[in-house]
């Protein structure tokens, strides 16, 4: 069981504070424009010292322990919609990590110092139009001259891509096929050949840019590359293993402000003469979901524990992953349910949660995928006969 310091509730605080002070009254307008502007968040948050929590501070991060960050994005569980702290993982917890791990001095003073303070924002190019969860199935081309590698590709549902000022991008560095000769590449998107093809229309997340991207000979110095030629592969799954933790943190206070707001709804709602809360249905079912809100909050604190004290977390983040995603559409579905008629309707919170909250079984890897690992890392996938 962790035990959270002064500090850290301190920081909890100020966090809290922020969300509702000057996150929430702004996300309708992000809403309505189908973007936030961030790099005057991500400015204003560094200032505050929320980015780069557990980096270096000689490469602008906080150089504070683990739990501080399961907290940021345990709070930012109150924004009300999922735009911004996908973003926000998305410049902590996906695009960062390896280049702060395996990049070079000069990568990260160049790339990974910025992002941190605010002034340049990340993305990370893994999927492609014919290549999602199989990831060893990207075709993206980095092929080498002289001291710069050519790239030639597309990248699909890429968040933050429309605003990124750099890509970490993974391509195909060599002829070997699967999940071998593959690179991590920090792309600038200043460079010739690159280009936005367009913003993606999405079901939910509508306040995140996300982008198709495109790559027609973009040349950039092999020394641009993250960590070893040909593993890229490698380090991505590592990188999964921190976006798949920080997308899951922020799921029990998102679902347990969900179903207090239903709570109250119900209480406040009349129908056949008494409220719709006197009704022992959904008395028992709000119980049960709070009860395994509560559940997925203790698992969540121990991978964080586990994580913070250097110990393998794939299987239990996996775990997490596959379970936040299907608690968080089980709460919505009920939450909107509840609400009858009104849920329905836009201007109801409950549209926009079941809405933003469906990605999560399919972002960052799909539940299917999370089971596949999971029976991989268990021994339940019978070994394939040798010649």
């Amino acid at each position: 069981m962790i035990e959270f310091t002064e500090e850290h509730e301190a920081f909890r605080g100020g966090v809290r504070r922020y969300v509702e002070e000057q996150i929430n009254p702004r996300v309708e307008e992000w809403e309505q424009a189908g973007m936030i502007p961030l790099h005057e968040v991500f400015a204003d948050m560094a200032r505050l010292g929320f980015l780069g929590l557990e980096f270096d501070p000689a490469h602008g991060g906080q150089g504070a322990d683990h739990l501080f960050t399961l907290v940021l994005a345990e709070e930012l569980g109150r924004v009300d919609h999922g735009s911004l702290p996908m973003a926000i993982g998305v410049q902590v917890a996906m695009a960062t990590p390896s280049l702060a791990a395996h990049g070079s001095d000069e990568l990260r003073e160049a790339y990974l110092a910025p992002a941190l303070r605010g002034e340049q924002v990340a993305s990370i190019a893994v999927t492609e139009p014919d290549a999602g969860s199989d990831v060893a199935g990207i075709r993206t081309r980095a092929r080498r001259d002289g001291d710069d590698w050519v790239i030639s590709g597309a990248k699909t549902y890429i968040t933050n891509g429309v605003q990124a000022d750099w890509l970490c991008l993974l391509a195909r560095t060599s002829d070997e096929g699967g999940y071998r000769g593959m690179s991590q590449i920090v792309v600038p998107t200043d460079v010739a050949g690159f280009e936005v093809s367009r913003k993606l229309d999405k079901l939910g997340m509508r306040a995140s840019d996300t982008a198709l991207l495109s790559f027609d000979e973009v040349r950039v110095p092999v020394s641009n590359t993250i960590g070893e030629i040909g593993r890229g592969f490698q380090q991505q799954m590592q990188q999964f293993v921190v976006e798949r933790m920080w997308g899951v943190y922020s799921a029990p206070v998102s679902c347990e402000t969900a179903l207090q707001r239903t709570r109250d709804y119900t209480r406040q709602r009349h129908a056949f003469g008494q409220p719709l809360l006197a009704n022992q249905y959904l008395q028992y079912t709000l119980a049960e979901l709070a009860a395994e809100v509560d559940l997925l909050r203790i698992y969540n604190r121990e991978i964080a524990r586990s994580y913070a004290a250097g110990e393998d977390v794939t299987r239990a983040s996996t775990i997490a992953k596959l379970k936040a995603g299907r608690l968080l559409r089980q709460v919505a579905d009920t939450c909107l349910q509840y609400h009858g008629g009104i849920g329905y309707m836009e201007e109801t919170w409950t549209a926009r949660f079941l809405r933003d909250n469906r990605l999560i079984s399919i972002g960052g890897g799909a539940d299917e995928v999370m089971l596949r690992v999971l029976a991989t890392i268990d021994g339940f996938v019978p070994e394939r006969p040798r010649d």
